[in-house]
């Protein structure tokens, strides 16, 4: 199968929700030509930073943004509401947001699997930097000590939407992240977990286009893609 790679710059948010949208209407028009069904094409991986914004998924709870207005002017950032799962997280400059549009029925993954892999990738991408990764019992996302009581931090978050068998939205993976946007939130909803970032555990700044392109390397072994 194969996944067409686009790094998208600096992007605000709803232009790159608009972007994807666009691309996933583009499959469904796809998808009434015969010729489709039988080519390898499956869709796109998309890669952006965004300005400051805190996101919260249709299932989130907005008590868990712990701004208000004027304090959200004050830390120059947007406040949204998207139709992805989840519940509430940041993204900002430093950041890696990963927007695979996908289409599940032709590669032949059910959700879960799709979001299985997708945290895989991360992992082995962070390997790679000498930094041990895992999934955590009953959470999405990547973290670091998952299993240890006060040490658990979350190093890149999952949400997706699925919509007649095609993926939008996806992962926001902190590799210089000011880490500090995370105090004004219970990220994901968790109030009892942190959050890091490859520059916090590795003591320096990460080159953020050569791990972007880790990450899609990482991406497209775990799900047989190719470009």
């Amino acid at each position: 199968m194969q996944l067409q790679y686009t790094d998208l710059g600096s992007m605000p948010y709803q232009e790159a929700w608009d972007f994807q949208q666009s691309k996933m209407d583009k499959i469904i028009e796809l998808r009434k030509n015969g010729d489709y069904a039988q080519n390898d094409f499956c869709g796109w991986f998309l890669a952006v930073e965004h300005p400051h914004v805190y996101t919260l998924g249709k299932s989130g709870d907005e008590e868990n943004m712990l701004l208000n207005y004027i304090q959200l002017q004050a830390a120059n950032a947007e406040f949204i509401k998207t139709n992805r799962g989840g519940d509430i997280t940041y993204h900002g400059p430093g950041q890696m947001v990963g927007y695979p549009i996908i289409d599940l029925d032709k590669s032949g993954l059910t959700v879960r699997r799709y979001i299985e892999k997708m945290e895989d990738a991360i992992i082995e991408t962070l390997k790679e930097y000498g930094i041990k990764s895992s999934r955590m019992e009953g959470a999405t996302g990547v973290w670091l000590d998952a299993e240890t009581k006060g040490k658990a931090r979350k190093i890149c978050a999952i949400g997706v939407r699925v919509s007649k068998f095609i993926t939008m939205h996806g992962f926001a993976f902190n590799i210089n992240t000011d880490l500090n946007y995370f105090n004004h939130i219970n990220p994901c909803g968790f109030t009892d977990k942190g959050v890091t970032s490859m520059e916090k555990e590795l003591g320096q700044k990460q080159d953020l286009k050569a791990v972007y392109l880790k990450v899609y390397e990482n991406f497209k072994k775990v799900y047989g893609f190719t470009e």
